[in-house]
């Protein structure tokens, strides 16, 4: 019988989208000997393997959270308060070099940090990116800003501590049906009804040409995940499937006429939402998503062996389920929707941390 210890794996913000998806892949990993999920609240929800610890990456003591692993995967991030950036920097950039410091203080042999595509320059032309595209990120939102921070950071720190092997995961947007009530209240906020994701609500799909994004299923990002901690690679992997989900894609989806709208009345429409508290998620976003490039994930299939299990259609039709019927976890990230719960959010302020 083998003495060889398994692995131990700490995951930074494992209570969220992708933190449930990946602990839960890890606790069903023959390699992996134990998880410590690490989050800013305490949770109900419990998976095999895995221990939970709360603990604020801007102010807990993270050396003792990484303290013996063999790999700490970062994921936890605010999205919101979108009006008050400097909340958001704290957390997400601070936070995250504290995490990375206390990984290189504590020999911990690899890091696997969540980039994103919101990390890449604005798309060349309908060419897939690799990950050799620069990652200067779009300048007018605080989202693709902090990611594209930490890229030029974890540059230099990757030459300061060679002995620490680092992933960067780089996916398009990630959803599973558990995370969909998060979701809207992330970036739709409470006056959006759960009946718009029925396909006969959905009459007409007024887009710009321009929005293009590659979406993703949770579990299939986390299989990629797993697969970075189990194999000595190092670098960035673009994560996405295709084709990839536009204003045709949405209309044969639901049945429905597709309507091409100019870029800017999108933008008016969504900003003039945005100032008036009515929705959570900042004009910015919107640029960013109509500049975000395609990207290639051949990298991703050939080093870490993925192969997306979901297609584009399974994975928003899953998302949709979901939102209809208010789907969620225990865990306070993911909490279901329940109408006590959106009248929460309408009377502490749109956007503000869930």
């Amino acid at each position: 019988m083998s003495s060889r210890r398994g692995l131990r794996v700490v995951v930074i913000g494992g209570t969220g989208n992708v933190g449930t998806s990946v602990v839960s892949a890890l606790g069903a990993t023959p390699d992996v000997e134990t998880v410590l999920a690490v989050a800013r609240r305490p949770t109900a929800w419990t998976t095999s393997k895995t221990t939970f610890v709360t603990t604020d990456i801007a102010t807990g003591d993270l050396r003792a959270v990484v303290r013996g692993a063999d790999a700490v995967i970062h994921l936890a991030w605010l999205f919101q308060p979108t009006r008050k950036p400097a909340v958001t920097w704290r957390n997400n950039v601070l936070g995250a070099i504290g995490v990375f410091d206390a990984v290189a203080a504590e020999r911990v042999p690899a890091l696997v940090y969540a980039s994103s595509v919101a990390a890449y320059s604005p798309r060349p032309s309908d060419r897939e990116v690799s990950e050799n595209w620069p990652t200067h990120g779009w300048p007018g939102a605080a989202y693709p800003r902090e990611k594209a921070y930490l890229e030029r950071w974890l540059d230099a720190y990757e030459i300061r501590n060679p002995a620490v092997r680092v992933v960067r995961m780089r996916p398009g947007f990630i959803f599973k049906r558990e995370s969909a009530t998060s979701q809207r209240r992330l970036f739709g906020g409470p006056f959006v009804p759960g009946s718009l994701a029925r396909r006969a609500a959905v009459p007409a799909v007024p887009l710009p040409d321009q929005l293009r994004v590659q979406i993703l299923h949770t579990d299939d990002a986390a299989a990629a995940y797993v697969q970075a901690v189990l194999r000595p690679v190092h670098g960035a992997y673009n994560l996405a499937t295709d084709p990839p989900v536009d204003r045709r894609f949405l209309a044969d989806y639901f049945g429905a006429r597709p309507v091409r709208i100019p870029a800017g009345a999108l933008r008016a429409t969504l900003a003039a939402a945005w100032h008036t508290r009515l929705v959570p998620a900042t004009p910015g976003l919107v640029d960013t998503v109509l500049h975000l490039p395609l990207m290639d994930s051949t990298r991703a299939r050939t080093e870490l062996d993925w192969s997306p299990a979901y297609t584009p259609h399974d994975t928003f039709t899953e998302f949709l389920d979901g939102l209809r019927a208010g789907s969620g976890l225990p865990t306070a990230p993911l909490a279901a929707d329940t109408a006590r719960r959106r009248w929460h959010e309408i009377t502490t302020g749109v956007g503000r941390t869930p």
